[in-house]
């Protein structure tokens, strides 16, 4: 038993341990609360987002993220940039993979474009709970059982593999799920009259289908927080960090989706890289019992990734004359 208790040791040792004052929680969740409300405000209307708006709107969230970022290293210092800014780009990155699951989901649900801002608000905000519950539960079990991160390592290298054998048809299930857990609970309408998730019909309250999207979303979120919380968690052990770096990234998916929901066959290698990605981290984690890989060779190697499908995804796009496709259209 020595051994596995030095190691579990040398593993805490390993990544930033900081002292977090409450304040500091505080601030961070009125930041989040302020950030959510000026988004639901700015979509009070069911307008279509444009692309130009989704592309303004999404730089603004990555300003946010990163502005943050140096919030952190002002703080606390590099280490916990490294930490934050690579727990934050393997949740972009696979968030991005969550996206084109959101983009078939919505499709086969027959949701219109002006509703699903309204859907995506309150699925993300129920996932900003879930992580938290995700994180802490994650973090609790790795400080009390070394053996943990050998199961989670070993379950993000099977579940990158399966990331690189992507289906097109993901999301589908999801959308059948959110429907059958709905019925058994109450009726759902057929028609969407406005933004409601619910309504009356005959004197009977009954869900809209925007509901049934909604409860889709979370289902989908639960199951890409099974991948994207024990990989952050494999670059930093750190609850405030791993939550933040979770928060800032999923805050700016509603305008990613807008952005990019329409444009999954210029991603080519975009799955490729992300399921590498999985990989490499779940390899981190499984040997950080006996060997710790530094995070910033860990934050590299994600970025380079990244780089390279965009690079390979665009030139294939090119040859396939996706480009010109979609400026056109």
């Amino acid at each position: 038993m020595a051994p596995v208790i030095i190691a579990a040791t040398d593993i805490r040792a390993n990544f930033v341990d900081l002292d977090i004052d409450p304040t500091a929680w505080v601030a961070l969740l009125v930041t989040i609360a302020i950030m959510l409300g000026i988004d639901l405000y700015r979509h009070r209307d069911d307008h279509e987002p444009h692309f130009s708006e989704a592309l303004r709107e999404s730089a603004a969230w990555v300003a946010c993220g990163l502005l943050f970022g140096g919030v952190v290293a002002y703080v606390w210092g590099s280490d916990a940039f490294g930490e934050y800014i690579s727990g934050y780009l393997i949740e972009k990155s696979l968030s991005v993979d969550n996206v084109f699951v959101w983009a078939i989901l919505f499709s086969s649900m027959s949701i219109p474009l002006k509703y699903q801002h309204r859907v995506l608000f309150w699925g993300i905000f129920g996932a900003l709970v879930l992580r938290a519950v995700f994180i802490f539960v994650g973090t609790a079990l790795i400080s009390r059982f070394i053996w943990v991160l050998v199961v989670f390592g070993l379950f993000l290298v099977f579940t990158g593999f399966k990331v690189i054998r992507h289906r097109d048809d993901e999301g589908e299930g999801e959308s059948r799920r959110g429907l059958g857990i709905i019925k058994r609970i109450m009726p759902v309408t057929d028609t969407i009259e406005d933004h409601s998730f619910f309504t009356r019909v005959n004197g009977v309250r009954a869900a809209t289908p925007l509901f049934a999207a909604l409860v889709a979303i979370e289902i989908t979120d639960v199951i890409f927080a099974v991948d994207s919380v024990p990989a952050i968690l494999a670059v930093s052990q750190e609850p405030y960090l791993v939550f933040a770096s979770n928060a800032f990234a999923i805050l700016g998916l509603r305008a990613m989706y807008f952005l990019l929901a329409n444009a999954r066959q210029r991603f080519h290698y975009l799955s490729h890289a992300l399921g590498g990605i999985l990989i490499f981290v779940g390899i981190k984690m499984t040997i950080s019992p006996w060997y710790h890989l530094d995070t910033y060779f860990a934050l590299g190697f994600i970025i380079a990734a990244l780089v390279a499908a965009i690079i390979f995804s665009e030139r294939k796009a090119r040859q396939l004359g996706l480009v010109n496709s979609r400026s056109s259209s």
